[in-house]
């Protein structure tokens, strides 16, 4: 028989549906994604450390749980909210079902709910924090979400970094004899799949680590991985981030963005429900182009305080917010958006061998 379960928001809404998954409350912040497939990656994705992820494609699940699609070793996801949960999935690689693949991650999932209706809440109201349960009533589940820590307030990081420095295993011998680091505030795997194909040997190093440690190491450049939480709370990476800029050619993905940002001046602003899928327009302000990206952040940057050379590159063409950031002097430079693209539009990948040739014209100087 189907198990009961209640998706419970912060204002007081409660949802009917169905358990599957692990049985397990989650607790987190209700957020929606629009992309049409890649619900493997989303649910591996570190940067979504800490919600509860709503998919707007109402059948989830069909093409089952592969050993590939992944962007991480487990899954970080508090909660997963869909229409249709498929039972019995299609698909040559398959190995696992969608609700055994979040029973052994002890992540809660519900289903038969009418998510697009809960997406237009969250679009009218915001994001909001929410409670999925088996066990609890509605009141008791609302005194829980009343007594835990708003999304904003947690620090993630150190959850989802690495604790060791580590290469990537897929690394062949570098063609191009450049070492290229990442540091770690929810990498996704992706990054390290399309630097590897370019012939860059790849090292990830935890984000706590001192810049004398980083430079200890011999970077001929550093990528800033993306990530959850509220840059606000990241001072001592910022502090990091500053003092590398000087030093070694960086690029900002995502989370990246935001702490360049702050290292050189501006503060960065929660967004009403933010961006996430794999259908957002941004404008490149260089030459007019308009890409279309992958996105998942609920934060973004204040350009006012921009300072020390650091510009606009990127504007979202729906909303118009900052989407990249460029150093007119330095070899710096960011976007808000996944150039890793996944899931989504391949478009952006063209920014990693930006990257490649930044680092060695700055070799050359």
């Amino acid at each position: 028989m189907e198990k009961r379960a209640i998706l419970v928001l912060e204002d007081g809404s409660i949802y009917e549906g169905y358990s599957f998954g692990s049985s397990n409350d989650g607790v987190g912040e209700v957020v929606f994604n629009t992309s049409m497939t890649g619900y493997q990656e989303i649910l591996t994705d570190p940067s979504y450390a800490g919600q509860i992820v709503i998919p707007t494609y109402p059948l989830i699940g069909n093409y089952g749980i592969n050993d590939i699609d992944i962007e991480s070793c487990r899954i970080q996801v508090n909660g997963f909210v869909v229409r249709e949960a498929c039972s019995q999935p299609s698909h040559y690689m398959a190995g696992q079902t969608l609700d055994e693949y979040l029973s052994g991650g002890n992540t809660p999932g519900i289903y038969g709910l009418d998510t697009r209706s809960i997406t237009r809440k969250l679009r009218d109201k915001g994001v909001m924090m929410g409670i999925i349960s088996t066990v609890l009533s509605p009141a008791e589940a609302l005194e829980v979400l009343k007594s835990s820590p708003r999304y904003e307030q947690q620090e993630f990081i150190s959850k989802v970094s690495t604790a060791f420095p580590y290469d990537w295993p897929e690394n062949k011998e570098s063609d191009n004899g450049l070492r290229i680091l990442v540091l770690d505030c929810g990498m996704k795997y992706s990054i390290l799949r399309i630097m590897s194909r370019l012939g860059v040997k790849m090292s990830v190093i935890p984000c706590h680590l001192s810049p004398m440690q980083i430079m200890s190491l011999k970077p001929d450049g550093i990528i800033l991985s993306p990530g959850p939480g509220n840059p606000q709370l990241m001072d001592d990476i910022v502090f990091t981030v500053r003092e590398l800029a000087d030093k070694v050619p960086l690029m900002g993905i995502c989370l990246g963005n935001q702490l360049i940002a702050r290292a050189f001046g501006a503060s960065t602003y929660k967004m009403k429900f933010g961006h996430r899928g794999g259908n957002q327009p941004v404008l490149e302000l260089e030459n007019g182009q308009v890409h279309i990206t992958a996105q998942n952040h609920g934060f973004a940057v204040d350009p006012d305080g921009l300072a020390d050379g650091l510009e606009v590159s990127f504007v979202n063409v729906n909303d118009g917010t900052v989407e990249g950031l460029i150093h007119k002097e330095l070899p710096v430079f960011s976007v808000q958006y996944h150039s890793e693209a996944s899931p989504g539009p391949l478009d952006s990948t063209y920014l990693f061998n930006k990257f490649v040739a930044m680092i060695k014209a700055s070799n050359c100087k």
